[in-house]
């Protein structure tokens, strides 16, 4: 919630409201793992795309599945089936897109069962003291096991997970795999003539949609960049923005003659938060707003239900009494005790602490700071990487069925709402006859 106040007012308009605020019902989640008070993005993505809690660091398995337990993960019952697959089951088309690696915790929630989040490659697998050949990865899965070989839309970063250590891919960098397989080549061949791969936004925006079955972008190595990084390096020949994969994929998911899900992620949100980067992060969530945006002018609410939230907080503060045309990104005008101005933004913890505190004891005048985009706000406690928040975060939804996203509800039970009103899954369905 933080965050996006925070992005109203970096917008410069506190008043004007961010695409998914205008959708019409509003509710609260608990986003909690079974053992831990603040979730990680893999118990969460677990939550909101399988429907049932999960521990720690574990992704669409049940919480008879703790990190790392390599013979657990493998046992059939443990596994828990997303809303992709119950969508894949009621004849639906099904897609992810995000601007993170397409096998990073959150998409791996619509399609992996895995114990370890971290799992993406085979050599992860082997690091941990698995056995590869028994506990497939997270690109593996994907590529091999269903409902991921059933996706008609892959879209983000991550193209290293798919590569041998001996492949050098269209940018110059090394693949991670220790198995010498291309599963980049190997989803292209499984896909026949009706699969297109693309790896830069010169490629996907040529796409001809009525004429691909089955679409894989991947636009990076790693992580896709910031949209503000794609701005000042001149990097917009790569790196497609969010919207443009929302569009294209809602342009090949449309031929589906029975509908289907689409799940997207505006995961650099999360990732500007972990560096202390507040505008980065706001940024991001500006970006994430145009793809709703975008994504509301191609669909009919009269058929489609379209669910909005996060899977967590993060340890991110907005404080101080700002005038109203105040730019948030700097100082309050306002003297703390130590006869100094505060910053609107900060953190509970992370890396912007010591770019903040002196060796001697004491603040640096943050007036005296350069901020660029990727200006780091401070940190009250030093830490590699800021924590996720565990306060309740907001859910905003449109279309059939959106006023049962109502209230305070646990996080778990959004796909089976979801479920309810798209009549797929084993549960009790909008559809069943009185």
């Amino acid at each position: 919630m933080t965050t996006t106040t925070a992005t109203r007012s970096f917008e410069s308009d506190p008043n004007q409201s961010l695409a998914y605020e205008k959708l019409p019902f509003t509710g609260m989640s608990k986003t909690y793992c079974v053992d831990r008070q603040v979730a990680d993005s893999a118990c969460t993505a677990t939550a909101y795309l399988c429907g049932v809690k999960a521990n720690y660091q574990t992704i669409g398995v049940n919480a008879k599945v703790f990190y790392k337990e390599c013979d657990a993960q493998v046992v059939k019952k443990n596994r828990t089936p997303s809303i992709a697959e119950w969508a894949i089951k009621a004849g639906k088309g099904a897609g992810i897109v995000t601007n993170m690696r397409v096998t990073h915790a959150s998409p791996a929630g619509v399609y992996a069962n895995t114990a370890n989040r971290n799992w993406e490659n085979d050599a992860e697998v082997e690091k941990s003291g698995c056995d590869a050949s028994l506990v497939d990865d997270i690109a593996e899965q994907l590529v091999r096991n269903a409902p991921g070989n059933a996706l008609r839309v892959i879209m983000g970063g991550g193209r290293r997970n798919f590569r041998s250590k001996n492949h050098i891919d269209e940018e110059g960098d090394e693949g991670k795999r220790n198995d010498d397989v291309d599963l980049v080549s190997e989803w292209l061949e499984s896909k026949k003539n009706q699969g297109k791969y693309v790896w830069n936004r010169e490629e996907l925006l040529k796409v001809d949609t009525k004429n691909v079955s089955y679409l894989l972008g991947l636009f990076e190595s790693s992580h896709m960049f910031y949209n503000l990084e794609v701005l000042e390096e001149g990097r917009d020949e790569f790196e497609p923005t969010l919207a443009e994969m929302v569009e294209k994929a809602i342009d090949v998911l449309t031929s589906e003659p029975n509908g289907y899900f689409l799940f997207v992620e505006g995961g650099l949100i999360d990732h500007g938060h972990h560096s202390n980067r507040a505008k980065q992060s706001l940024d991001e969530t500006r970006e994430f707003s145009k793809a709703i945006e975008l994504a509301m002018s191609k669909i009919d609410l009269d058929e489609t239900l379209v669910v909005v939230t996060s899977d967590h907080s993060h340890s991110f503060s907005y404080g101080g009494y700002p005038e109203r045309d105040a730019n948030i990104l700097r100082t309050t005008g306002e003297e703390a005790e130590d006869g100094m101005e505060s910053m609107f933004l900060s953190y509970a913890n992370g890396k912007g602490y010591k770019k903040h505190v002196k060796e001697e004891g004491g603040r640096v005048d943050p007036k005296t700071l350069k901020k660029p985009s990727d200006f780091r706000h401070p940190a009250t406690l030093p830490k590699d990487s800021e924590t996720h928040g565990g306060d309740d975060v907001g859910v905003y939804a449109a279309g059939p069925w959106a006023h049962l996203f109502t209230g305070n509800f646990e996080e778990h039970t959004i796909p089976h709402m979801m479920a309810f009103a798209a009549c797929i899954g084993d549960g009790i369905k909008a559809c069943d006859e009185k």
